[in-house]
């Protein structure tokens, strides 16, 4: 297939558009202490960020797994009653700002809260200003985006498989066991990435509903924060991590998002 020749009028904006988004990155890496990088990543600050981020993050992608696979396969599958609204609210938390996002988990799980105070006088579990509150808020962002995902792949794998093993016996349980699940799990693990990597950079929601307090809820993107106010190579450090990891994910699923 021959490619069109672009012309300048697409040309020119084109080149500006990839230079907004690439010398940001650029002057992330040019400015970063090269010479001190191997100290400053044993710093204990940047490790415990580092490691509270990495555990968080896992914790809250097994949680999306858990409630958001089923919850995919009941918006592709299932036909009910305001399902296109229930969709809907699903994707809510993609265009919420974050802030608020942890302002509505402090008013549902927060001592005072719909649910928090029912958990604190029965349980004595209080969620807010924890590394759970923290797990919580990530989960609340990035659980969209493993929806979405996975619901995507069940849509287009073929549902005749299923309903072949339903007719040779097989409960739904072991239909979606046996059959669905090896059918989407591209799409699983994909979502499942992007879900990871959504709540590694959680900043609004964690901050808002967990606090910053440094190794219970300071995850290397409050780190950032607070580092640019006392150690500007410490922040791009913490940043570097942050881009590596980004790129790669970006790199991990290229074959699935990117096309030549």
């Amino acid at each position: 297939m021959s490619r069109l020749k672009v012309p300048l009028v697409l040309a020119l904006p084109a080149a500006a558009g990839l230079a907004f988004l690439t010398l940001p990155l650029a002057g992330l890496l040019i400015r970063a202490p090269w010479s001190t990088l191997p100290e400053r990543l044993t710093e204990p600050g940047i490790l415990a960020a580092l490691r509270l981020s990495l555990v968080t993050a896992t914790i809250a992608t097994a949680v999306c797994l858990v409630l958001g696979v089923p919850l995919a396969w009941v918006l592709a599958r299932a036909d009910f009653p305001g399902r296109r609204l229930v969709r809907a609210l699903v994707t809510v938390p993609l265009v919420l700002p974050p802030v608020v996002g942890g302002v509505a988990l402090l008013l549902v799980f927060g001592r005072r809260g719909l649910l928090g105070g029912w958990l604190d006088a029965t349980f004595g579990v209080s969620l807010p200003f924890t590394t759970a509150g923290v797990v919580l808020a990530e989960a609340f962002v990035a659980m969209p985006f493993l929806v979405i995902s996975v619901e995507g792949a069940l849509r287009g794998a073929d549902a005749r498989y299923e309903e072949a093993a339903a007719t040779l016996g097989a409960s739904k349980w072991t239909a979606f066991r046996r059959i669905t699940l090896p059918l989407i799990a591209p799409g699983v693990l994909a979502g499942g990435v992007l879900c990871w990597a959504r709540a590694l950079g959680e900043f609004g929601a964690t901050i808002t509903f967990a606090g910053n307090f440094p190794g219970r809820t300071q995850t290397m993107p409050l780190a950032v924060y607070l580092a640019l106010e006392q150690d500007a190579d410490a922040a791009i450090v913490l940043s570097l991590i942050l881009l590596v990891v980004s790129v790669t994910i970006l790199a991990a699923l290229r074959d699935k998002w990117v096309t030549a």
